[in-house]
């Protein structure tokens, strides 16, 4: 007779299974230890939703002024909404404000030329954006556009600090890559205010494992403080 495995060797044994199905990833376990103490599994997001909350109500008069900047701009829809991955490689709908010309995606390709990333990077960003608009620069400056991110945290999708939940599905992900998706995205996080924008997606991974493996409520604070002085400085989101 084989002996039962722990509590905690189960939930371990269960989040590797949840990750190979919801990556569609045959085979793939998620390599890393988590932390799942009582901050990570309960207070966390507790105080992040609760949070997030009393921001959107806060921010209720800027979310006015800025999707009346934006309808005033071009007419077009104040909310980019966009399928990104999240916590086990779910996907889920993510609400930004619209910084840029309305068949933005569209696009996307002619464009990929000028990615700043490498050729085979899943990622694509340009140095200077053509399909910007002008109040999407002033949103980007300044982070405005991030805000209705807040509502996702709300909906328990993401949480305030955590890695940011890419656009690309996780089949896309290399095996080094899947421990970021051990916990839920963030808002904020470790890369956003490391200074580094232009790294490449590897290097992004390495900082959200760094982050996740020292997963803690004094380093949750120090960030978000981080963050709040980095779009104080105008640095804006990367």
């Amino acid at each position: 007779m084989t002996d039962s495995l722990s509590p905690q060797q189960e939930r371990r044994s269960d989040l590797a299974r949840r990750v190979r199905f919801e990556c569609d990833m045959r085979g793939v376990p998620l390599h890393l230890e988590v932390k799942r103490g009582a901050y990570a599994r309960w207070l966390k997001p507790l105080i992040d939703g609760v949070l997030a909350l009393i921001a959107t109500i806060l921010f209720l008069p800027v979310f006015l002024a800025v999707a009346l900047a934006i309808k005033l701009d071009d007419g077009g829809p104040v909310l980019f909404v966009q399928d990104r991955t999240g916590y086990l490689g779910k996907r889920f709908r993510l609400f930004k404000f619209r910084t840029m010309v309305v068949e933005a995606e569209a696009l996307k390709e002619a464009l990929r030329v000028h990615n700043v990333h490498a050729a085979d990077s899943p990622d694509f960003k340009l140095a200077d954006d053509p399909r910007v608009t002008r109040v999407g620069k002033f949103l980007r400056k300044t982070s405005l556009d991030e805000l209705p991110n807040l509502w996702n945290v709300v909906r328990g999708e993401m949480a305030l600090v955590g890695p940011r939940p890419t656009s690309f599905s996780a089949t896309t992900y290399r095996m080094a890559h899947l421990p970021r998706l051990a916990v839920k995205p963030g808002l904020t996080g470790l890369w956003q205010v490391s200074g580094r924008a232009n790294i490449d997606f590897d290097e992004r991974a390495e900082l959200d494992v760094r982050y996740i493996r020292s997963l803690g409520v004094k380093q949750d604070i120090g960030l978000l403080v981080k963050t709040v002085e980095a779009v104080r400085k105008g640095n804006g989101a990367c």
